[in-house]
């Protein structure tokens, strides 16, 4: 306990003794210790299975026991797992008390809540639809009660401020426990049905499967976010002037794009296309990159095919969708006079227009070689002044709009070179 924070111990032990609370009642309950110590194994047995394999925690048969035990009873359900399963990191005995009070309580919670409800009744005599209304009252128990606890914690032992440290938690968790609820009543039932339990293990079947489509799913992700982190590294190392420029312009194409209100998956595009916009410099000789004085107009040619060349590198990424097309023409310009191949208007692909503009707004805020950063407010200013032209007047509003409303905290910082001598001037408003 030595490396966790006093107050942290304080929140846990304070935790601990209220889950221990709700286990006195325990001796005076006429419990099914069969079905406990069954549902207990059951849930070692897939906690195990599901961190090893997928990562995460398997909730239907805690909130199947919630459903078919006392809730003196069912806050055991999770005990020997919790306090027996491995941990990651960090001093092994408080995480383990913290992990198994927290599942205690909100498995207690759950169980109270469905039995105020009369879900007991409702499942011994599988009464649909009314057993969803006690059940959908235990799992927004059962996540309240996580979320309290979550949130606590992270105020306590992180020094998260209160008003963020509950933030978000209940709404991210509240639609995967809805389907593991679904599944632990499915179970509770068909225990209670003339088939019995080995009935009720058939729901962790289809479970099983849509875990692995979801671990499937994020390991997909993960190689994504890997094959994107990897070239942005190559470009960043290439052109060190330009040192989280990507990333910045990929947060501010993201900022249009909700601003917009483009949904999610578009959202996520727009960020791919604006952290990979640069991604064809790797195709341009370094010494222009990184040339600090005037480039010749051959030497302008050249750096202007990168939108090409980046093109060509991601042509057989299927994943990045449109985010490719916005790769090839973010240095277009609506009256026709950008480049590769002066596409006028609406003849440029909306992201490339969403990325162009976020490009030239983070290549006006960034210090680089030849000038210095401007501030927000002016480099807008010029963004706005350069609209109808140059860039699309919507896209401007929507950045406006969502600085004066969030202001600009970009994720990542570059690595700044110093104010050097007067250099070569970009186009207004772009980046080289």
């Amino acid at each position: 306990m030595e490396a966790v924070p006093a107050r942290a111990r304080g929140y846990v032990a304070g935790v601990s003794l209220l889950a221990l609370l709700c286990l006195l009642p325990l001796p005076t309950l006429r419990t099914p210790w069969w079905a406990l110590g069954l549902l207990c194994a059951l849930y070692a047995v897939c906690e195990h299975v599901v961190r090893r394999r997928f990562g995460g925690t398997f909730y239907p048969v805690l909130l199947a026991g919630a459903f078919l035990l006392p809730p003196p009873a069912a806050a055991l359900v999770p005990l020997p797992a919790a306090l027996l399963s491995p941990v990651g990191h960090g001093p092994a005995l408080p995480r383990r008390i913290w992990r198994a009070a927290r599942l205690a309580l909100a498995v207690w919670g759950a169980a109270r809540v469905h039995w105020a409800f009369g879900g007991r009744d409702a499942v011994v005599g599988c009464d649909f639809p009314y057993a969803l209304l006690p059940a959908c009252a235990a799992v927004l128990a059962f996540c309240l009660v996580l979320t309290a606890l979550d949130g606590g914690i992270r105020a306590v032992a992180q020094g998260v401020p209160p008003r963020r440290a509950w933030r978000g938690l209940l709404s991210r968790s509240l639609a995967p426990v809805a389907v593991h609820g679904l599944a632990g009543l499915m179970m509770a039932v068909l225990w209670r049905s003339p088939y019995g339990p080995v009935a009720a293990l058939l729901v962790l079947l289809p479970m099983c499967v849509s875990w692995w489509i979801f671990a499937q799913y994020h390991r997909e992700r993960a190689a994504h976010q890997a094959t994107i982190r990897a070239l942005v590294q190559a470009v960043d190392i290439k052109d060190g002037y330009t040192r989280g420029h990507s990333e910045r312009v990929g947060q501010a194409s993201v900022m249009i794009a909700r601003e917009l209100g483009m949904d999610d998956d578009r959202v996520e595009t727009l960020r791919f296309a604006g952290i990979l916009h640069d991604v064809g410099k790797l195709g341009v000789p370094t010494r222009l990159l990184r040339k600090d004085g005037p480039l010749t107009p051959e030497e302008r040619r050249i750096i202007e095919l990168h939108p090409e060349y980046g093109h060509e590198m991601v042509r057989g990424i299927s994943f990045l969708g449109e985010a490719r097309a916005a790769i090839l023409h973010h240095h277009e310009r609506l009256d026709g006079s950008g480049y590769p191949y002066g596409l006028v208007g609406t003849q440029i692909p909306e992201c490339a227009r969403i990325v162009a503009v976020a490009d030239a707004f983070d290549a006006m805020t960034s210090t680089r070689s030849y000038r210095r950063a401007r501030p927000v407010e002016a480099a807008v200013t010029e963004l706005e002044r350069c609209a109808g032209s140059q860039f699309d007047p919507r896209m401007v509003g929507a950045l406006a709009r969502a600085l004066g409303r969030y202001g600009w905290h970009p994720a990542v910082t570059a690595d700044e070179p110093p104010y050097e001598a007067q250099g070569r001037q970009p186009a207004t408003g772009a980046s080289r």
